[in-house]
This record gives structure tokens, C-alpha cells and sequence, in this order.
């Protein structure tokens, strides 16, 4: 496909007028309409067990990527399948009834995933709920990872109760109550236990409080609360916290942007595609420009946006000459991963943020420009002034010039997309910020579902396309006032048998914590591996980084806690991993057997203290 270029466009607009928008407006929708039908099919493609490019993946389980070396991304990412399911539900409501049995497939994998203990922890505490990726054949990734990450519960959960409102709307409450509710329940009970501990962000690089995940741990517990209500369910755990994640959102503003992650040791601007892409996982187009909620037509997300298309226009070649039009965005401007590119999911978000904008504006039939997003607004519409307006009867008022001018700039954020898209409509996750060829994993699902929600943010917004359905979003005047409370009601995690859960998984589980004295120099490293597969089956690929936070001269310190089933007996060892990739094992094997469930003092935890026992030998017998 040859696209005209984004100056060739624009010069089009100035000559034909409104005519000529017109005209290049069913253009784009053509373009946006072929390459829908490529991302829809993509993201089956990746879609376990018949996609084409999703070989061994269960069914109901999204591959992030067929990718499997630089990177490798063939895991599913609870975070990227739930977002996607989503689309997919939402696809569904409009009309695509065949694609029911997908989503009870999802339905099933999660209620499973939710019962593999992994390195983030158990069912029986929650904590493995915020495990971010597995395998595709549903077991446990044991690597180093970015752990845990905790917007995925809640991510799913508004992916599901999507799909059990609509069980409800349809008459069909036991399917609802049996299957979505205990599966939603689980991923609920967390986001209200855990939502105040430290996450990594969903770049899945730095560890602290993330705006993304805030944001949407407040929607599933709003959501959550109306979904369990209708279901005659003890909600009352979800109303104690909402409020609190809430006025904890409103932390994240620093008075002109979103500040993406707090809380972190890297020092950043902050400016991050994070907030972009919280505004329209939030969007509710019944909802009006709320601040607090951040609603895409709030103030303080068109000025955040403004603010982070601007710290892309000088980052990137692709963007020269770009001032006061649309650019190519990537996820921040210090972004080094794979050189630092341009990404089409975010690129998209931009456009879809002002689709779900002008869609509120033409609901309210208001828009009111303050000081706060007056620049946003001169972006593009440079005699854009403070004030609230309304629609005209002859369509020639300030509301819809502002209106069509938004609509402009946000299709041509679409253009550089598809600029950038090659002719096979293929959507990796990156675009070079040289030349806009395509950059790492290939077939991202991510990118596809990105261009699939664009394009009915997009129809929402210059049709009677219905819009995604309301999840209820208060109203801003619900800010707690005063410090926000920083609590947490501890939940219980029950697997999810009626959705497909294996009976007698999920059991009772005791955190162990294993220390063990190693002195050990730069760049060699202490790994746990043992008989169970929590302690990966004594393969080396699958052993446990162990933590040196602890190491010092005196006490030179690694640890690692690890859930293991209560009342078992494990056969464990420790192994160095040396800087060349090479592995020293110790000389013997040791026992342990776990505590029965609660006869701790304290709870259901245990300590074990070793040393290292040497001296550094071949591997011993596997089993004692």
C-alpha cells in the first residue's frame, strides 16, 4: 500500500478545504478499515491452540509475539492478554457472536493460570496473581523477570466483568455467578490486598508505584463492586479501597503532566506513554471531562498529552519539522530498548485519546478549554482561546471547528502509523526512529489490538458506532479529602473449579525464605534449584536468583522466598553462575520439610539458614 505523505495531507487540507478533509477523511477510513481486517487477524494468529503463528499455546492463551529469539517474547503477558480480551469482548458486543467461544477459552486459561504457583508467589496468598508471564503451555516462568507486576489482576478483571455484564444483560446470571464472578473474585481480593505494595511499571523496567496500574486497580474495583453487587456478593472490601487507590491517583500530578512512576530510583522527566495509555484503559464515555478520573477530555490529560508529544519531537529523526503537527511516539524520550524507537501502540494511543474525547464532547455537546490545556489546543488550532462552547445551528461554531480540528490531529497520528506499516499490514512493536522500518519483536499482539481500539474509538467518534460500555467511573467530587489512607484488606483465594480450575489446585502454601552464606565476587551470582517444581526440577534454566540486597563482609547474604505446598518435602542445593554463563554446583543435597499449613507462630511462614558447602565440585547425585 503507498501512503501519501503526512506534508502532502496537510497541504491538501489547506488548498480543498473542507471538501478536501472530507476527501481525505474516507481516505484514512479506507486505510483504517483494510488494516483492521490485518490486526484483527493477527491477534488470532496468535491465539492459542488454532493460531497460525501460535504453535503449542493452550487454548484461550495469547502469545505476545511469535518472536522467539532477539527478543523472545513466545510467553502470554497477564497484562497484554487481558488488554487484548478486552478488545476482543468488546468486539463482541458489537456483534461478533463467533467470537464467544474465544472468550470462554480466555475464561478457562486464566481460571488455571490463576492456580500455577511461580516465582511471584501462590494462589493461597494472592501474591502469584502478580506473576507477569508464563509459558504458553500454562506452567511457571522461573527467569529473571521484572516481578511482580500488579496491573494485571485488575486488568483482567475489567476484561471479564465486560464479558459478565453482558451474561447478566443476556439472562444467563448462573454462567456469570459460576464461571466469571470466582475467577474476577480472586483478581479482585488482590488489587484490594496488595494495590498500596510496590509494582514494577508495564515496561516491566522500574519498581515502584505505577500511574497505569493506580489507574487501573481504581476502575476493576469500581466495576467490581457493581459487577458483585448484581451477583449478591460481599463487595465490601472493594468499597474500602476504591476511595483510597482514587486519592492515590491524584498523587501522580505534578501540576503540569502525569508523573508516570514514583516512588523509583532512576531519575526520569517522568513523561510517559504510561499516562496515555491509563487515559483511554479508563475512558467511560458517560463520564464528563473529569480531572480527578482523568478522562481523556480532562484538562489535565489533554495538557499531559500535549506534554508528552512534545518530548518526542526533537528525540527522533522521523519527527523533524514536526512542531505544532503530529508525531511518531515511543514509550519515554530516554527510552534506550532497542535503540529507542518509536512504538506503534503508543502512537496510537495518542489518536485514540482525542477519539475518546471528541466523543465525550459531542455527548455533553460542551467543550471547555482552560489555561491548564489551552496549549494542547494551539497545537493545532492556534486561535483556540479559554472558554466553553457549545454547538451552532449552522455547523460553522467555534465547538465544531475545535471539534473538526481535534478529529484532524488525531487521524494524523493514525497517518504516521500507517505511514510506517508495511504493505503486508504486519505490526511489530517497534518502528526505527530513522527510517519508521520495523524494529524488534515482529506480530506483536499488542500493536494489532492497539489498532483494532483505535479504529473503534475512531467510529465512535464520527458515527453511531456504539461505544464501549460505561463501567460506572464516579464523579471526581468523591476524592477523599486529606491524606489519602494507605490500607489494604487482606482476601482469600479460592481456585476457580466452575470456570476450569483443576479440582484440589491452588492448595495452602508456605513462604519460605531461604538464606544462604556465599561469598562470592562481582558478577557471580547464587541461584536455588531443587526437586519440586517450584524450585524448577533441578534444571538450570529454571533455578531461582537468589538476592544479594542482604551481602555483606560480615555476612555475606543471599536469599529468595519461594512458596512451597504445605506439609511436603523438598530436595534442594545451591549453584553459582558464573560471569561466562558456566555453573558450579555445591557437594551435597539437603532436605526440607515443609510445615504443615498455620502452625507457624506468626502465620504460615518458615526460615531456612545454610552455607554454602564446598569446596565447588561437579553436580551431585539429583537425589538424596
Amino acid at each position: 500500500m503507498i501512503l501519501r505523505p503526512l506534508a502532502a495531507a496537510v497541504a491538501a487540507l489547506s488548498v480543498c478545504g473542507a471538501d478536501g478533509r472530507s476527501f481525505l477523511r474516507r481516505d484514512l477510513a479506507s486505510r483504517v478499515e483494510t488494516e483492521t481486517e490485518i490486526a484483527f487477524q493477527g491477534v488470532l494468529d496468535n491465539l492459542g491452540p488454532d493460531g497460525s503463528k501460535a504453535p503449542g499455546a493452550e487454548p484461550g492463551i495469547i502469545v505476545a509475539s511469535p518472536s522467539t529469539e532477539d527478543p523472545n517474547y513466545f510467553y502470554t503477558w497477564t497484562r497484554d492478554a487481558s488488554l487484548t480480551f478486552k478488545m476482543i469482548v468488546d468486539e463482541f458486543l458489537h456483534g461478533k457472536s463467533e467470537l464467544q467461544p474465544i472468550i470462554q477459552d480466555y475464561l478457562k486459561a486464566q481460571a488455571i493460570l490463576q492456580t500455577v504457583s511461580n516465582p511471584s508467589g501462590a494462589l493461597s496468598s494472592g501474591r502469584g496473581l502478580g506473576e507477569p508471564k508464563f509459558y504458553v503451555n500454562e506452567t511457571r516462568f522461573n527467569g529473571n523477570w521484572g516481578r511482580p507486576q500488579r496491573d494485571g489482576p485488575a486488568l483482567r478483571a475489567t476484561a471479564l466483568i465486560t464479558y459478565g455484564n453482558w451474561l447478566l444483560d443476556s439472562g444467563d446470571e448462573d454462567e456469570a455467578r459460576d464461571q466469571v464472578w470466582p475467577v474476577v473474585q480472586n483478581d479482585l481480593n488482590y488489587v484490594a490486598q496488595y494495590w498500596n505494595d510496590t509494582t514494577f511499571d508495564l515496561w516491566e523496567e522500574v519498581l515502584g508505584s505505577s500511574f497505569f496500574t493506580t489507574a487501573a486497580q481504581h476502575r476493576s474495583l469500581i466495576e467490581g463492586i457493581a459487577f458483585g453487587q448484581a451477583l449478591d456478593q460481599d463487595v465490601s472490601a472493594y468499597e474500602s479501597q476504591a476511595p483510597n487507590i482514587l486519592c492515590h491517583l491524584q498523587t501522580y500530578w505534578n501540576g503540569e503532566y502525569v508523573v508516570a512512576n514514583v516512588g523509583i530510583q532512576q531519575q526520569r522527566s517522568g513523561v510517559d506513554a504510561n499516562t496515555v495509555l491509563a487515559s483511554i484503559a479508563t475512558f467511560d464515555p458517560e463520564a464528563t471531562c473529569d480531572d480527578a478520573l482523568f478522562q481523556p477530555c480532562s484538562a489535565r490529560a489533554l495538557a499531559n498529552l500535549k506534554v508528552y508529544v512534545d518530548s518526542f519531537r526533537e528525540t527522533y529523526t522521523l519527527n523533524r519539522n514536526a512542531n505544532g503537527t503530529a508525531a511518531a511516539t515511543g514509550r519515554y524520550a530516554e527510552d534506550v530498548y532497542y535503540g529507542g524507537n518509536p512504538w506503534y501502540l503508543t502512537t496510537l494511543a495518542v489518536a485514540e485519546q482525542i477519539y475518546d474525547a471528541i466523543q465525550t464532547w459531542s455527548s455533553l455537546n460542551s467543550l471547555t478549554i482552560t489555561d491548564l490545556d489551552l496549549p494542547f489546543w494551539q497545537d493545532f488550532y492556534p486561535s483556540a482561546a479559554v472558554g466553553t462552547y457549545t454547538p451552532g445551528d449552522d455547523g460553522t461554531s467555534t465547538f465544531t471547528k475545535l471539534v473538526d480540528a481535534a478529529l484532524a490531529y488525531a487521524d494524523a497520528f493514525v497517518s504516521i502509523a500507517l505511514k510506517y506499516t508495511p504493505a503486508s499490514g504486519a505490526l511489530a512493536e517497534q518502528y526505527s526512529r530513522e527510517n519508521g522500518t520495523a524494529v524488534s519483536a515482529r506480530d506483536l499482539t499488542w500493536s494489532y489490538a492497539s489498532f483494532v481500539t483505535m479504529r473503534a474509538a475512531r467510529l465512535s467518534a464520527t458515527t453511531d458506532y456504539p461505544q464501549v460500555p460505561s463501567w460506572g467511573a464516579p464523579s471526581g467530587d468523591e476524592v477523599p479529602e486529606g491524606a489519602c489512607v494507605a490500607s489494604s484488606v487482606i482476601g482469600t483465594y479460592s481456585p476457580a473449579t466452575g470456570a476450569g480450575a483443576p479440582p484440589g489446585s491452588g492448595g495452602c502454601t508456605v513462604l519460605v525464605t531461604f538464606n544462604v552464606n556465599a561469598s562470592t565476587f562481582f558478577g557471580e551470582n547464587i541461584y536455588l534449584s531443587g526437586s519440586s517444581v517450584d524450585l524448577g526440577e533441578w534444571r538450570t534454566g529454571d533455578a531461582l536468583a537468589m538476592s544479594a540486597s542482604g551481602y555483606t563482609d560480615a555476612r555475606p547474604l543471599w536469599s529468595a522466598e519461594v512458596e512451597l505446598p504445605a506439609n511436603s518435602s523438598v530436595v534442594y542445593h545451591y549453584l553459582r553462575n558464573e560471569p561466562d554463563g558456566s555453573w558450579l554446583y555445591e557437594t551435597t543435597n539437603r532436605t526440607l520439610d515443609v510445615p504443615v499449613c498455620g502452625n507457624m507462630v506468626g502465620g504460615s511462614n518458615a526460615t531456612v539458614e545454610d552455607a554454602w558447602v564446598g569446596p565447588v565440585g561437579t553436580p551431585p547425585s539429583k537425589l538424596v
